[in-house]
């Protein structure tokens, strides 16, 4: 039981690193292949810590399997119990937040819909009658499909080549559907607190996606970086009193032009297009760290599955003495 231990708390430390190396493996690819990487590495990790803790949760059950006593697995495993019993709390305690920030997305999703009542409609455009100056990708809600929500003090601040750039930049959020990606970090989060680092790390990438969308949309990186100054400046600087204010910069399922490191994301529009990696060593950097980051996520439904068979061989090895 001991080494049984040890090996579920390898998998339960593994995520600390490996979400170190999906970060370094992010800085490396293209936005959108990026998100793909810190998303998938999330899931997984999340999965493979699940799967550890609901193998130690089941050793009761999968003794009974085996028709042996509690008692008589609890005498030769003193252990059995007490873990079970503290895996099952952790299980419970991740479906907690884990629902918790479920609610806390459908409810930003619900009000945010509903302050956009009075809006003025045009195409997938909601314009909203708002001296703040604000702007944010809606996501489809029951029957609706998704919107770009915009005040008139945003369309006011900017000119008319800059608003294009904006609408393109909160329709690509929209396109990607990148609330889904948001959603999956948050819900990994609530599973190991090693994958919270994931999400700052997500939301930068995602507003550089669309950046890039909208830099391609309107051929001009440098006026892709104006607008995109211009917009999240104007944005930080406006009161935070109004609902388009608030739900933009709180990010949630609500991304907007001034989500993230804005600095970062600017000087690299003024750069050349990010293309995927070049050169033997960027192409071996990224292959090693893609790897690293599969094995420890991996490891953890490899380790639930070793702990059933090893519960069922000891099992075995009772009755037979």
């Amino acid at each position: 039981m001991t080494l049984v231990l040890a090996l579920v708390g390898l998998a339960l430390v593994l995520p600390w690193g490996a979400a170190a190396a999906t970060r370094r493996l992010a800085s490396l690819l293209p936005p959108r292949e990026a998100c793909a990487a810190l998303t998938a590495a999330a899931a997984l990790l999340a999965g493979g810590t699940l799967a550890a803790l609901i193998g130690l949760f089941h050793v009761p059950f999968l003794t009974s399997l085996e028709q042996i006593p509690l008692a008589r697995a609890a005498a030769e495993w003193p252990a059995t119990v007490p873990v079970a019993a503290a895996a099952g709390a952790v299980l419970a305690l991740q479906a907690v937040r884990a629902g918790r920030s479920w609610y806390e997305h459908r409810s930003v999703l619900a009000r945010a819909w509903a302050s956009t009542g009075e809006a003025v409609s045009d195409g997938d455009l909601l314009v909203l009658a708002d001296t703040d100056p604000h702007a944010f990708a809606l996501p489809a809600w029951r029957g609706r499909a998704g919107r770009v929500v915009v005040t008139t003090g945003m369309l006011r601040t900017l000119g008319r080549p800059e608003r294009d750039v904006l609408l393109g930049h909160e329709r690509a959020h929209l396109k990607g559907r990148h609330h889904l990606l948001s959603l999956t970090a948050d819900l990994a989060a609530a599973v190991h607190p090693a994958l919270r680092s994931l999400r700052p790390a997500l939301d930068f990438h995602l507003e550089r996606w669309a950046d890039e969308s909208a830099a391609a949309s309107v051929g001009d990186r440098r006026l892709a970086a104006t607008a995109i100054a211009r917009a999240a400046l104007a944005a930080s600087t406006a009161s935070t009193t109004s609902t388009a204010g608030k739900r933009s910069r709180n990010g949630g399922p609500l991304l907007a032009v001034g989500t993230g490191p804005v600095p970062q994301r600017v000087e690299a529009l003024l750069r050349p297009a990010p293309v995927r990696p070049r050169g033997h060593g960027t192409r071996a950097a990224v292959a090693a760290l893609a790897a690293a980051v599969s094995a420890s996520a991996l490891s953890g439904l490899a380790l639930a599955y070793g702990l059933h068979e090893y519960v069922e061989l000891t099992a075995r090895a009772l009755l037979a003495g």
